[in-house]
């Protein structure tokens, strides 16, 4: 499905009251079609939530895209995330 489409899909939910948010891992896409909310990853494409397989990786990338969901005030907004991609130390790059 291609971004748009999502971001559309996101604009529909968002009007019967129930909040979303992208992670997005092309900022100029997102910037582009302006999701109601997104988080950002400067990471490889097709990896979204991180490297295969590191569950607690997994685990942290959503909660913080969830926790974004309450930070955001402003339509359109991106949250640029501090993880990089295969560092040792990620889970401590808060």
């Amino acid at each position: 499905m291609c971004n748009r489409s999502v971001a559309l899909i996101q604009r529909e939910i968002e009007k019967i009251g129930i909040s979303t948010i992208g992670i997005s891992i092309v900022r100029r896409f997102t910037e582009e079609i302006r999701p109601p909310r997104a988080v950002f990853l400067k990471w490889p494409l097709g990896h979204p939530l991180g490297e295969p397989f590191k569950a607690r990786q997994h685990t942290t990338i959503l909660r913080r895209s969830f926790n974004a969901i309450k930070e955001i005030k402003e339509p359109g907004a991106i949250i640029d995330l501090p993880y990089k991609w295969k560092s040792k130390d990620w889970e401590d790059q808060s």
